[in-house]
């Protein structure tokens, strides 16, 4: 039983898609405990420790509860009338002058999981004429979309494990023991993990023996970035000795056989740095069960042969016959746009136009690279930016680039619920509800495990003069007379007002009404599969392309300069990692530490001792992070978590290192020196 004056609120998460449903306990406006909801319909009691830390979060130290704005030199706390005119006023004269294309916008994932936040800001972006965007897809995404694009005609496909039925997984780069997945809202993994395992096989494909391979049936440790070759081999011997079956039409067999015919086992292995033994394992072992699934995480997308570690990665479930089969992976169709209901539009080429300084570069469904934010900045192309939740500082690429770049800014406007390193350069702060001060619905629907849509209650009242993320933009908008939807309230103070926002997600076709959503908190409903939608995509669109043109390319690129390394030496490269008590630039009092995971074989190399700090270094900068000596992880590698602010590893990051294809910059495989700090 509840202790007196103790309150308990069903809610659920919104640090990330999985969204697993909690308990709020609270005292009066004070958050005391966050579990997990025992009753929740999906998530059954799971939580994970970030989830479980929102009310530390919403009571940090450091909680932004008053809008500042820059008075000479100093941020200072005023009116909200005050830092909002001064704001509009500063990108007013900026697109006068040079227009709205001198406008950067970004947005991040602090506003992100604010569904009317997020809806507001793309009608202000959409109000200027849609100048610079950015966003994470250029941080940790572009592959997806890429391969979706140039294979399914369609960037919103993303394949999910049918986790119920599967029984040959393959986590490539991902570690969703830590992370629930990248994209697939992945709840209790340890319990579906250990049940694919049971019945069948899971393998891991990552340089670091990670929290996932733990409970994987094998784990293969490659070098950073060379895990395409294994996936190039694995489909080259399915093509000559099965099982080839694929459940839909393809196109474009051919042109791949010719392309995978250089990737023997033993050229394979030497470029993956594998044991041969271990790729036919692995192959016999698909062989055995007639098809496989393969999951990729930041470990791919964040490597510079992201494109075709994950275009070989569906080329593997389209030629086994897993996609849109029990079994296999399946499609999501939507809650609130339902893609089921309609032809999609085929949508085979993502690319649009990218940045004056990178010419050669792309833009990727309308966003720019993140890593051309300080030279734009530099090159006067860009005078303000307003950014919807992102910590740029901790995020962005070469911050020893950005953050002068930034302070050069006539305006830089963030909406943000915690001080940091980006609100410490901003011209304006302007302080939006946390997740617990304003009700919300399920935005990213298509992300999570479920065809479902849930819904929850504020369970606070804003603390100081927070305000509604969704009300701020709408009066940035006002001030600069752009159009606002007819739906959106005066003042979000207004009883019902955060409500109304939220209703008017769901459209005359969503799966069902704000009203049944809000009454129940969840609502599912059954997914049809195989899914009837996705077999009429595919015949529509001539069958999936397994060989785009560009592709073939790039792999003949990839596979030519690592024929070319073979030979040379290796220097020792660091990984990206994500860490279990942290979420990105957040939540740093969980006390995650900035290590460095490196093989003792190394460290007695390079003169570094268990538990004590070692400088790291590229031509960049330098940070400095614990040694963590195990031999978990390969020789030759390095593991360094991202999103810490006392070891920001984006001060070893280069922004001129970009996939000149998708505008993603490289965060993952890079060399790097080290050395006793001090030394």
């Amino acid at each position: 039983m509840a202790e007196q004056g103790t309150q308990t609120h069903r809610s659920y998460c919104k640090i990330c898609t999985t969204q697993c449903g909690t308990i709020v306990e609270t005292e009066g406006e004070r958050v005391v405990k966050v579990r997990g909801d025992k009753a929740h319909p999906l998530t059954k009691g799971y939580t994970c420790p970030k989830g479980r830390a929102a009310g530390q979060n919403h009571h940090h130290p450091d909680a932004i509860v008053r809008p500042h704005m820059r008075r000479n030199g100093s941020l200072v706390a005023a009116s909200w009338d005050e830092v909002l005119d001064d704001a509009a006023a500063r990108l007013k004269a900026v697109i006068d002058e040079h227009g709205p294309r001198a406008v950067g916008v970004f947005f991040g994932s602090g506003l992100g999981m604010d569904s009317s936040g997020y809806r507001m800001a793309e009608k202000f972006h959409a109000g200027l004429g849609h100048p610079p965007k950015f966003s994470p897809i250029t941080i940790d995404g572009t592959a997806k979309i890429l391969v979706a694009s140039l294979v399914g005609s369609f960037p919103g496909l993303n394949a999910k494990a049918d986790y119920e039925n599967v029984d040959m997984l393959l986590f490539v780069g991902s570690n969703p023991m830590v992370s629930h997945g990248h994209n697939t809202g992945l709840y209790q993994p340890a319990e579906k993990i250990r049940a694919i395992a049971a019945r069948g096989q899971v393998w891991t494909i990552d340089p670091l023996f990670t929290e996932t391979a733990k409970f994987s049936s094998r784990h293969i440790a490659p070098l950073p970035g060379k895990d395409y070759a294994i996936l190039a081999w694995l489909a080259r011997e399915i093509i000559e000795g099965g099982p080839l079956a694929p459940a839909q039409p393809v196109r474009g067999l051919e042109a791949l056989r010719s392309a995978l015919a250089p990737f023997t086992r033993d050229r394979a292995a030497r470029i993956a740095g594998v044991a041969e033994a271990d790729l036919d394992d692995l192959l016999a072992a698909i062989r055995a069960a007639g098809k496989v699934v393969v999951e990729t995480g930041t470990g791919v997308t964040m490597a510079d042969s992201a494109n075709v570690t994950h275009w070989l990665s569906w080329v593997l479930m389209i030629l086994t016959g897993a996609m849109n089969r029990k079994g296999g992976a399946w499609f999501h169709p939507g809650f609130l746009t339902c893609f089921d209901t309609f032809p999609l539009p085929v949508m085979d080429n993502p690319f649009t136009p990218g940045p004056p300084t990178m010419p050669h570069v792309s833009g990727i469904i309308g966003d720019w690279p993140c890593a051309a934010l300080a030279g734009e900045i530099e090159a006067g192309n860009i005078r303000a930016v307003v950014n919807f939740g992102g910590s740029l500082i901790r995020s962005f690429p070469d911050a020893n680039l950005l953050a002068p770049a930034l302070e050069k800014l006539d305006a830089l406007i963030t909406l943000e619920i915690t001080a940091n390193e980006t609100t410490a350069l901003s011209s304006h702060v302007l302080p939006t509800k946390d997740q617990l001060e304003r009700p919300e619905v399920s935005l990213w629907d298509t992300l999570g495990f479920k065809v479902a849509m849930q819904h929850s209650p504020a369970v606070v009242a804003p603390m100081g003069e927070r305000r509604s993320g969704w009300w701020v933009v709408s009066q940035l908008m006002r001030r600069l007379d752009l159009d606002i939807p007819e739906h959106t309230p005066q003042d979000d103070r207004e009883p019902g007002a955060d409500e109304a926002m939220l209703a008017a997600h769901f459209g005359p076709g969503a799966r069902g009404t704000f009203e049944e959503t809000a009454e129940t908190g969840y609502l599912e409903k059954p997914l049809e599969f195989p899914a009837p939608w996705i077999e009429r995509h595919v015949e529509n669109i001539g069958g999936w392309q397994l060989a785009p043109d560009s592709l073939l390319a790039f792999l003949a690129e990839v596979l030519a300069a690592d024929e070319a390394r073979l030979a040379q030496s290796r220097q020792l490269v660091f990984i990206s990692r994500r860490q279990r008590r942290k979420l990105n630039a957040s939540l740093d009092f969980l006390g995650a530490p900035a290590d460095l995971i490196i093989n003792p074989v190394d460290a007695e190399a390079f003169g570094l001792s268990h538990g004590e700090p070692v400088r790291v270094s590229t031509d960049r900068g330098a940070i400095t992070l614990i040694a963590n000596l195990t031999d978990s992880i390969r020789p030759g590698v390095a593991s360094i978590p991202h999103g810490h602010g006392s070891a920001n590893v984006n001060l070893l990051t280069d922004a001129s290192k970009v996939d000149a294809m998708t505008g993603m910059v490289r965060y993952t495989g890079i060399p790097i020196a080290v050395e006793p700090a001090g030394a």
